[in-house]
């Protein structure tokens, strides 16, 4: 897999479509800290490492607001063909401030606006709205 982050942002859009309230993906530290910063945004439920297989997993708990989505739009920005760094002022906002830029910085995963606070920058790795 040339792209696991990807890949569990499309498990999560694909369950969405489909009305699921959970998805399973691989565990990895990446994936949770991403995983984190959209519970704290109150874009999902929360999650939990699920380990009866030989591979752990990660179970996702999906969160919808009068049976749509509560996410409507999650993207992937930078790419591993074409990574998207950005300097603090440049970190863009999502819909006018209504979204969520999710930041790899160099102290942790974070949202946008705890990227602005922190006044660090970053690797842009998705946006959600």
């Amino acid at each position: 897999m040339n792209d696991p982050l990807g890949d569990m942002l499309t498990r999560i859009r694909n369950a969405q479509l489909r009305g699921k309230s959970t998805v399973r993906t691989p565990a990895s530290k990446l994936r949770a800290w991403v995983l984190d910063v959209l519970a704290d945004e109150g874009y999902i439920r929360g999650y939990e490492s699920v380990a009866d297989a030989e591979h752990p997993e990660i179970e996702i708990s999906l969160k919808y607001f009068d049976g749509t989505p509560v996410i409507r739009e999650l993207k992937r920005v930078s790419k591993p063909g074409r990574r998207v760094y950005m300097s603090v002022n440049d970190i863009p906002s999502v819909r006018q401030g209504l979204g969520v830029s999710i930041v790899s910085t160099s102290k942790g995963v974070m949202s946008d606006a705890a990227a602005r606070s922190n006044n660090v920058g970053g690797e842009v790795l998705c946006t959600v709205f």
